[in-house]
């Protein structure tokens, strides 16, 4: 990521000041030098050696205006240099930028931090930056101090990047990260601003030397305190290089960019969706109840996001387990797999229990795949029942009990998986689940699920093929699951945004090719899939709508 991180200090003698910025400087490349001002010059480096006796880019004038506030490392300092291996970029650490260019944007950064682009309350973030200058997000906070003026010193941690874009959409991530690094220190320095005052009390000092005979035109003691005094942290430097290095590798590798043919799926946009909000959440969280449940809602945060990332948590998932909806169907059996399929794509609770966690994951992984991504609530493992509005899949220890009002309704199945301990080997093979394992499946639904879906028609005709290979199969299901996207989109439009009765709808399902042989499953599937369209599709089909409706007075 071409950006720069840099802490400021808003000095009590000289204004606002940069006290330690970390850049990113990539290995040399043969494309063309990029044009952001933040794409650093790699070859100058190159130049001056390893020993990177890195130089402020201010004017002998300004260094002697330095104080010991505004003062990280001396000028002689070769600064922090850390190098990723599996990038070759390089994390360089002093208290001003090496180039001259970048050295005016940070400090105009820092300055309008500190000044005028402040939020209420003078603590938080802010966004603001354009395109030549560069783009900011800063992060204005308050470190105790006992011989400051109000017992406190204003610093900022800013982030300045060319990208806007990246930037804002990096905003719930910065955030997060940042103020664990600003609590960090808020909180050392508490701790000698503590201990300073019960060695000698300076608000006392400063009543009594209101009224004393010659009013002193400046305070004793150090005016100017550099933050190393403040925090009593021998390695600060070192450790602030460490975290804001992290913060722009972090940060440069958790989004990417991937090239999407056509307009984004259903799936995508609902994707989206779940993680904004999810960061929203989280954010509303850490603000309400502060920064040290932080960690604990980010692990919240990401074990339901990870429910989405399946091809690579079906790999890390130890003992047997189910690969495909292939080895589903071979281990349950036809007729069996028909039904737990059919439960599914109806909207009905699957329900498994058993004592393997992982064996339930994995056919939760397996199962979701049928549909949409906006249609899965999923409640992997858990100790007590959970009701069908929670989740449509729910993993159950053995000794949870259903109540009697599931088991005996028709909306949903119960998986019981029972384990053959004597027959177990230590080899884990993918006949291990056959070998190991018992299934029962039972239901109180009573209707035939031979007739439909046609989705599920056509699907085991594919898995029933073994001349396709899984990932054939894979391809077949995504282009079902979107010819039946598709269908629901026209049903939604058609019945919910304009009104339509049902002998017209009953005319567009037979348009679609939804009557017919299992026409009453083929309803039920649309229905139910209507609920996973994305908020972004109903959102632009109503502002359609009052549009069309808007323009004929017009």
């Amino acid at each position: 990521m071409n950006a720069l991180v840099a802490l400021c200090h808003f000095c009590e003698l000289h204004g606002p000041r940069t006290l330690f910025c970390t850049e990113a400087l990539h290995p040399p490349s043969p494309s063309p030098p990029s044009q952001l001002g933040l794409a650093l010059g790699d070859r100058d480096v190159d130049r001056e050696g390893e020993g990177l006796t890195m130089r402020a880019n201010c004017s002998a004038t300004q260094r002697g205006e330095m104080c010991e506030g505004c003062r990280s490392l001396p000028a002689s300092h070769p600064g922090f240099v850390s190098i990723d291996d599996e990038t070759g970029i390089r994390f360089l650490s002093h208290q001003h930028p090496r180039q001259s260019q970048l050295f005016s944007v940070v400090r105009q950064a820092c300055v309008r931090s500190l000044s005028c682009e402040v939020c209420p309350g003078r603590e938080g973030p802010i966004f603001f930056g354009d395109e030549q200058h560069g783009f900011v997000f800063s992060h204005t906070f308050f470190i105790k101090d006992s011989l400051a003026r109000g017992f406190q010193r204003w610093y900022s941690i800013v982030m300045v990047a060319m990208d806007r874009i990246y930037l804002i959409n990096s905003w719930p991530f910065l955030l997060r990260h940042l103020r664990l690094t600003i609590q960090s220190l808020q909180s050392t320095a508490l701790k000698v601003f503590d201990s300073e005052q019960g060695v000698c009390p300076q608000r006392a000092a400063r009543i009594n030397s209101v009224f004393s005979p010659v009013f002193p035109h400046q305070r004793s003691g150090n005016a100017a305190r550099s933050l190393t005094s403040l925090t009593q942290h021998p390695n600060l430097w070192a450790s602030l290089h460490s975290s804001f290095s992290w913060l722009l590798k972090a940060c440069g590798s958790r989004l990417t960019e991937k090239l999407l043919e056509g307009a984004p799926t259903e799936d995508t946009l609902v994707l989206i969706e779940k993680q904004t909000e999810q960061e929203e959440e989280m954010n509303c969280r850490e603000g309400a109840e502060g920064g040290s449940k932080s960690q604990r809602h980010q692990t919240e945060a990401m074990t339901v996001l990870d429910l989405f990332s399946d091809e690579a948590k079906l790999e890390e998932i130890p003992g047997p387990k189910f690969r495909s909806l292939r080895h589903l169907r071979q281990v349950l059996g036809a007729a069996e797999f028909r039904i737990l399929a059919w439960h599914v794509l109806m909207g009905n609770q699957v329900i498994w229990r058993s004592a393997d966690p992982g064996l339930i994951q994995s056919s939760f992984i397996v199962l979701k795949s049928l549909l949409p991504v906006g249609c899965v609530r999923s409640i992997p493992y858990s100790g007590q029942y959970e009701e069908a509005y929670k989740c449509n899949f729910l993993g159950l220890s053995p000794d949870v009990q259903i109540p009697v009002h599931v088991s005996s309704s028709e909306f949903s199945v119960l998986v019981d998986v029972s384990s053959d301990r004597n027959r177990q080997s230590s080899a884990v093979s993918e006949d291990s689940v056959s070998s190991w394992f018992q299934f029962n499946i039972s239901s109180a639904n009573t209707q035939p699920t031979d007739r439909g879906p046609t989705l599920l028609n056509k699907l085991e005709v594919a898995l029933s093929n073994e001349n396709l290979s899984m990932d054939v199969v894979s391809h077949c299901l995504l282009c079902l699951k979107e010819e039946w996207m598709n269908k629901v989109k026209v049903l939604f439009k058609f019945s919910k945004v304009d009104g339509r009765g049902r002998e017209d709808t009953q005319k567009v399902l037979t348009l679609l090719g939804a009557t017919g042989p299992g026409e009453e499953d083929n309803i039920r599937l649309l229905k139910f899939w209507m609920t996973g369209l994305s908020k972004t599709y109903k959102t632009h089909l109503m502002s359609a709508v009052r549009g069309g409706e808007r323009s004929p007075s017009q």
